[in-house]
């Protein structure tokens, strides 16, 4: 039976993306606070995360720049872009319709 590592696949952008509509943060905050969101149900991994982050900063959805972690440490810090917010919204819609597509057929009647 699928877990939770399973579903993330193919959301984890989403995700992402809706961590840091919130406000800039490190890759580990950004694992921090999905773990903290889920109550540490979803188990987000940073192993994901670093590559997803580097992805969508190539395709111009977040910005990088160096900062300061919580712990003093020089960190990259991801925020969003204009063009991160139009693909955070398509992803959820898209998301969205997916759900309202099988949740009938997966719901007890």
């Amino acid at each position: 039976m699928p877990g939770p590592t399973d579903r993330l696949h193919g959301t984890l952008d989403a995700l992402v993306l809706k961590t840091l509509s919130f406000g800039p943060r490190h890759g580990y905050g950004i694992v921090r606070w999905l773990r903290e969101q889920t109550r540490n149900e979803l188990p987000v991994e940073e192993g994901s995360v670093y590559p997803a982050l580097y992805r969508m900063e190539r395709d111009g959805w977040i910005d990088a720049d160096w900062g300061t972690s919580d712990l003093g440490r020089k960190a990259k810090v991801y925020s969003l872009t204009a063009k991160g917010r139009l693909q955070l919204r398509a992803e959820a819609e898209e998301f969205a319709s997916f759900v309202n597509l099988v949740a009938p057929l997966l719901l007890p009647a």
